[in-house]
């Protein structure tokens, strides 16, 4: 019990503390200036080399190792064999159904309309630019339903509305055909 408290006294005290400090930091100092050692010597490589050895006659070696000189292959190996197998094998891809709609970009330009006359829409659709009036057909199934000065809707058979706002370009999905 009493040498417990002798080495917790000892540990608690100051001068230990400040002893240790000192012996760290002495080891942090002599590190960091390489402890008197010197770095190894650099220097550029020389470019000669060893004199070039004689090269060996290869061309007598192509009959000794030509595919004619190998056994063939007794069994085939898409064959049905316990050392073959087609297991890993994946089977083909399935052809992928052809596509039932395609992507148009549409942008609403703007309308005008003449005094006796009713609106006509400007729409651009890919390159090409469309004049019509509402009610009238754009592509496939879409159909013009109302034109305004900031949008344009547009509605399909099944009652789907897009709204293309004004000169903002929007890819619709229509079906083909």
């Amino acid at each position: 019990m009493i040498m417990r408290q002798v080495f917790i006294h000892a540990l608690r005290s100051r001068w230990l503390i400040a002893g240790f400090n000192v012996a760290l930091w002495l080891l942090v100092y002599l590190s960091a200036f390489n402890l008197g050692g010197k770095a190894p010597p650099y220097s550029e490589a020389d470019s000669s080399g060893p004199p070039s050895q004689t090269l060996p006659p290869v061309g007598k070696l192509a009959p000794l190792l030509g595919t004619g000189i190998w056994p063939k292959s007794i069994i085939d190996t898409n064959a049905l064999s316990p050392f073959f197998t087609r297991h890993f094998i994946p089977p083909a891809a399935p052809t992928p159904p052809p596509p039932t709609t395609k992507k148009v970009e549409l942008t609403y330009q703007g309308f005008y309309q003449t005094a006796d006359g009713p609106k006509q829409t400007i729409v651009k659709m890919g390159d090409s630019f469309l004049i019509t009036s509402p009610g009238t057909k754009v592509t496939a199934n879409l159909f013009i339903a109302d034109a305004t000065m900031q949008s344009l809707t547009l509605t399909n058979t099944s009652q789907q509305t897009n709204i293309l706002t004004l000169n903002t370009k929007k890819e619709i999905e229509v079906p083909l055909p």
